[in-house]
């Protein structure tokens, strides 16, 4: 749970309480899409795990080894668009 500084709660007594609302709601967001992503990339790493161990042949879990290893090939494939894909998708993880 993120805590307020004596700075921001200056800042937050001297807004109005729409604004002071709008900024918890987007806190919460914020906070509620960073906890989504993760847990996908924690199930991402457990699939490819689970995926080299059991060779694939692992009900509900597909070829998720194969996938990444796909997905890379295609974004070599696509030269600067591939390039800058990677870096979008890159920013996702940090």
């Amino acid at each position: 749970m993120h805590t307020l500084s004596i700075v921001d709660s200056i800042v937050l007594v001297n807004k109005k309480p729409r604004e002071v609302l709008s900024m918890k709601m987007l806190q919460g967001l914020s906070s509620t899409i960073h906890s989504l992503t993760t847990i996908v990339i924690s199930l991402l790493g457990l699939g490819v795990v689970l995926s080299l161990l059991g060779g694939g042949g692992i009900p509900f879990l597909g070829d998720v080894a194969g996938n990444i290893v796909s997905l890379v090939g295609q974004l070599g494939d696509a030269g600067i668009v591939g390039l800058i894909a990677a870096i979008i998708i890159l920013g996702f993880y940090k």
